[in-house]
């Protein structure tokens, strides 16, 4: 006989993105990762576009410094992993803003 999922299983196996993996809930700590992760995206957004250093720049040292806050403060892995790649992003996009006449 063939092997029937039923739709309690059908369900289980769902793929859900959690900062929380531990269960408990970490309202500074996600605040801080998601401020990083907004951050990193904007700088790095920022660097292919010279015209716009001023705004990566300003965007990739608040998130270098809003990243490494934040990774102070981190209770779970996958608020490390953001966080990281938060940091590499606003470094990116410091680094280019720079490259294309700093942050004034």
């Amino acid at each position: 006989m063939a092997r029937t999922i039923s739709p309690e299983q059908a369900h289980r196996h769902h793929l859900t993105f959690t900062l929380n993996t531990d269960g408990a809930r970490h309202p500074l700590e996600n605040t801080g990762s998601v401020l990083t992760a907004i951050l990193g995206i904007v700088a790095a957004v920022c660097a292919f576009f010279p015209s716009m250093h001023i705004l990566g720049s300003w965007a990739g040292l608040a998130g270098m410094g809003a990243g490494l806050w934040a990774q102070m403060i981190s209770a779970t892995t996958a608020e490390r992993f953001v966080n990281i790649a938060g940091v590499v992003l606003s470094g990116l996009g410091l680094l280019f803003g720079l490259a294309h006449g700093g942050l004034y």
